[in-house]
């Protein structure tokens, strides 16, 4: 609950315990008025209750209206329709509330924070470079991970990359007998990608290639010093390109503990789940049965050649966790073919008895018109094209608008701004929708997009500066005077602001917050437009530019749990 909500709620109880004071009354629900024409906020409370105090809801709601406590928050109630109670705010309570939101940190002390919230998210394959089908996952994550700590959750963001398994196998093979080693001083993914396509093209003509692959796989099970070298070399040089691109995309990680990680722990995973009665013999293999009523196929966590699975991994990776971390919860990222899967283990860990809070946050894929993205086909494209192209059709913008700007300050905001119309354009959607990729849908740079939240924020930070450079510095010592229409409008808006985040970490939807940027932006131009700041006297230059910076700051801050960057100019 917020800060408004709860002041509301106490002086609410604190009237109705007078009036009632030998009824159980239902709690209190206050909540933040549809349409502005009803107030601020609004409570069913009479309707509620009437049954319990024994009177019609709009008897009962006139004596909560003729009876309210004195404060000084609440400016007035009104009844309306059967009993509804609209609630409207002191003006003067909302300015104050408004600077004490940014002097002093929200307090969100309310919330279960005890603990490390995981979240596990990108996880792309060693030897392969990333491509647009890994954005998703990377960006949900890192703003998940962004919202949790900014609610001052302890947050362990984890890559839990794909570097084990049967590719390697044939890496090595690749590597060995058809590098160009030219290509690979180059660029040494680009390379291995070519080499492990070679291999499948080769082995089609050579079925006895892929019993050699699995030698060599088997090899670097075992241990072999050689082919562990190649290993490592592999993984290196995947995270150095990874590394790059996660920093194009301001993503950063705590851990990358990858399947690798887990490989030891694995058969001791399944000797457990035996030793349970939960794992059972099943022509050779160690397979899960579940219950009738959960309607899961059967899991198999081991072959019966002795290899592993990802449920198997993925199992004992929840073991790590729990032993190593106190948990508050792990969150997982994928897309949504995974949702069995992740039914499947999490079930598993269940029966186990392994008490661990554990969401699966999966999103729609994103696809061309045509159909999904195919390496095979040859559709997809790399992450690094992607950006490239939404910094060019950044710097076309920019350099058509502001020509005289240095090439270095060019560059900088063109990259902001395309990198950002990227992130956003899959924010602001419901994850769970699916995306069609179309170049200028992600990229446009008009309506509910990053680059006119980017340029409300400039917008905001240009009257700042000259209002500054007219001896009028707008800062926190001012008062916030509200009067007008719109001016009380924004300021209600700026005032949801926990609560809106409270609710992006709740449903795990970072486009929560998008949406609300999108009003906030259209609200602050609406105020802007009917209330002028610059060229009035002090009493309003001062209070109007206040509330011009907080929205400012609120934008900013907001685009920064979207992971996306403001300039100050634009």
């Amino acid at each position: 609950m917020h800060i408004i909500e709860k002041e509301i709620s106490r002086i609410f109880e604190e009237t109705v315990k007078r009036l009632y004071p030998d009824k159980e009354l239902k709690k209190i629900e206050v909540s933040v008025a549809t349409n502005e024409k009803f107030g601020d906020f609004q409570t069913n409370f009479a309707m509620m209750n009437s049954k319990i105090i024994g009177n019609n809801p709009r008897a009962i709601a006139q004596e909560v209206v003729d009876n309210l406590v004195e404060n000084n928050v609440i400016e007035r109630l009104e009844i309306a329709g059967p009993g509804f109670i609209n609630i409207f705010l002191k003006n003067e309570y909302l300015g104050e509330l408004l600077k004490k939101s940014r002097t002093e940190k929200y307090d969100f002390s309310f919330l279960n924070r005890e603990g490390d919230v995981v979240i596990d998210f990108s996880s792309p394959n060693i030897a392969k470079r990333m491509h647009i089908g890994h954005l998703r996952s990377t960006i949900i994550g890192d703003s998940i991970a962004r919202i949790h700590r900014y609610l001052g959750y302890n947050v362990v963001a984890d890559n839990h990359i794909g570097d084990w398994g049967t590719q390697f196998g044939k890496l090595i093979i690749g590597y060995r007998r058809w590098l160009d080693k030219e290509a690979y001083k180059v660029n040494a993914i680009e390379e291995l990608e070519r080499v492990y396509v070679e291999f499948t093209k080769q082995s089609e003509e050579h079925p006895e290639l892929e019993e050699e692959a699995r030698l060599e796989l088997k090899k670097l099970q075992d241990g072999d010093e050689e082919n562990f070298a190649l290993w490592k070399e592999f993984i290196k040089v995947s995270l150095d390109e990874y590394e790059k691109l996660y920093g194009r995309l301001d993503v950063h990680f705590d851990t990358y503990y990858g399947e690798s990680f887990y490989h030891d722990m694995m058969q001791g995973v399944v000797e457990e789940l035996i030793e349970k009665n939960i794992a059972v013999e099943d022509d050779g293999a160690k397979v899960v049965f579940f219950p009738e009523e959960d309607n899961l196929f059967p899991c198999i966590v081991q072959k019966k050649d002795g290899a592993f699975l990802y449920s198997t991994s993925d199992i004992a990776t929840v073991k790590f966790r729990k032993d190593n971390y106190n948990i508050n919860k792990i969150i997982y990222l994928t897309d949504e073919r995974q949702q069995d899967h992740f039914k499947q283990f999490f079930k598993i860990t269940d029966m186990l008895g392994w008490e661990v809070p554990k969401h699966h946050i999966w999103f729609g894929i994103m696809r061309f018109a045509d159909g999904v993205f195919s390496t095979r086909k040859g559709n997809v494209i790399r992450l690094e094209q992607l950006m490239d192209e939404g910094k060019k059709r950044a710097y076309d913008i920019v350099n058509e608008k502001n020509p005289e700007l240095s090439e270095v300050e060019k560059e900088n905001i063109s990259e902001i701004v395309g990198v950002g119309a990227i992130k956003y354009a899959d924010l602001s959607q419901n994850r769970q929708s699916p995306i069609i990729f179309e170049w200028d849908k992600i990229l446009s740079f008009e309506g509910n997009t990053a680059p006119y939240l980017q340029y409300s924020y400039a917008r905001i930070q240009s009257i700042l500066r000259k209002a500054e450079s007219e001896g009028k510095a707008i800062d926190y010592s001012k008062e916030i005077v509200i009067k007008d229409k719109q001016e009380k409008v924004l300021a209600n808006h700026i005032a949801a602001f926990p609560m809106v985040i409270i609710k992006a970490a709740e449903t795990f939807k970072p486009n929560v917050i998008a949406d609300y940027l999108f009003e906030l932006s259209k609200k602050f131009n609406s105020f802007y437009n009917s209330c002028p700041i610059l060229n009035q006297e002090d009493e309003i230059l001062f209070s109007r530019g206040l509330l011009a910076k907080i929205a400012g700051e609120t934008i900013k801050d907001g685009l920064d749990l979207l992971g996306i960057k403001t300039l100050d100019r634009m």
